[in-house]
């Protein structure tokens, strides 16, 4: 009896010091994030680099378990070797080959994971699976265009000065997306004509709600527009979709699933949106408000030192790249776990203090939406259109790719 007691009691104790070990795709995701906050990777190339982990381990998994297809079917296969190896393998290729400055800390995070996988012949083979099938994502994303030569060419006439600062990443426009035809498939038609009553309507909420010195937007909604910086607006996707499929216990192949078709959405948005973008440059509101009285329309007033909350990004207004996304993440979420309500906490990427706490992925999309309106930095419009693109794009990914295998 005495021995049982023992036992019991050093069971505990081995339990109640021993950390509970998440799923290897959210630590996976986590340990990308902290990599390229590490190096100051955001925007564009942040989608990117998310969707290369996220495609290589959903491939690995695949590669041993045969659940989803896989982005590259032609990938070698080996059902007797570890799932969680091959993925964790991935992700750290992955890694290395984009950030290998930052080998320490990934190095670590693989320690980390294969110390919770037996050491046998099923986790090698699995190490080397995710080693070749990172290798073949990677090799396919070589050709993608993001990493040509910049030649964005400001508008002006001769002799006339303009900002010279450069807009972000403008190759994107033509780059290759993730499993889409062209960056143009989804092009929307162009934003509201100058002196339509749609785009005063847009100019003038604007204007009101999203003015330094606006009296019509609350102290939450200004507290909403501090949180949702860019550092936090794609990452908090990631962190709703992790806590989401920990709730419903999705097995790591649904998991790697989940977190490859948003990722590659994602990727997506800043493509087909930076297409829209320069295809249409439209003007920002600073812009437009401080020349409203040459756009032809009466209904909108000008003010000379209008002045918008946010700081306004350097790429055209049309469409919203928060609305894209929005629209994108939720409708890949949604597919997966419904519409209804699923409590979610987005922290700041900065300042773990900060939070923000939500009951739907409808909820925080909307408030992704609205906060760049109340930033001023955006028309209402544009959101609207940027939703219905990302719904497009997330809706193609989801009938044509990472389907259930027969």
């Amino acid at each position: 009896m005495n021995m049982l007691k023992s036992a019991i009691v050093g069971l505990a104790l081995i339990s109640a010091n021993t950390p509970v070990h998440a799923d290897v795709i959210g630590d996976w995701n986590n340990t990308a994030m902290d990599v390229m906050k590490a190096v100051n990777v955001g925007g564009n190339p942040w989608t990117r680099s998310m969707a290369l982990v996220n495609v290589s381990m959903s491939d690995a998994i695949n590669s041993v378990q045969n659940r989803y297809s896989r982005y590259i079917p032609e990938l070698p296969t080996d059902p007797n070797a570890s799932a969680e190896a091959a993925a964790a393998a991935a992700a750290r290729e992955i890694l290395m080959r984009q950030y290998p400055g930052q080998k320490e800390r990934i190095d670590a995070a693989f320690a980390e994971t294969t110390k919770t996988i037996p050491d046998n012949p099923a986790r090698a083979a699995g190490i080397d699976l995710g080693k070749k099938v990172a290798d073949a994502v990677f090799t396919e994303r070589q050709s993608d265009a993001t990493n040509t030569p910049d030649t964005y060419r400001p508008l002006t006439t001769p002799g006339v000065w303009v900002p010279t600062t450069p807009p972000l990443f403008p190759q994107y426009a033509t780059a290759k997306p993730w499993g889409l035809d062209s960056a143009s498939q989804f092009r929307p038609a162009p934003p509201p004509a100058l002196n339509s009553a749609l785009y005063a309507r847009d100019y003038n909420e604007t204007k009101e709600m999203g003015g330094v010195k606006s009296t019509k937007r609350t102290d939450a909604q200004s507290d909403a527009v501090r949180f949702w910086t860019q550092a936090n607006l794609g990452p908090a996707w990631f962190q709703a979709a992790r806590q989401a499929s920990a709730r419903h216990n999705q097995p790591v192949a649904e998991s790697a699933r989940v977190f490859a078709l948003m990722s590659m959405a994602l990727a997506n948005c800043f493509i087909v949106d930076w297409d829209a973008k320069f295809q249409y440059n439209f003007w920002r509101p600073i812009t437009a408000i401080r020349n409203g009285d040459q756009d032809g329309n009466d209904a909108t007033e000008r003010d000379a030192g209008w002045q918008p909350l946010n700081a306004t990004p350097m790429h055209p207004e049309y469409p919203s790249q928060a609305g894209i996304n929005a629209g994108a993440a939720r409708a890949v979420l949604e597919a997966v776990f419904g519409s209804g309500t699923e409590d979610f906490v987005a922290t700041d990427t900065s300042d773990a203090r900060l939070s923000r706490k939500f009951t739907s992925f409808a909820q925080m999309a909307q408030e992704h939406k609205e906060v760049r309106i109340w930033g001023g930095i955006h028309y209402r419009n544009s959101l609207e259109v940027g939703d219905a693109m990302g719904r497009k794009v997330a809706n193609h990914l989801l009938a044509n790719y990472m389907k259930p295998a027969p």
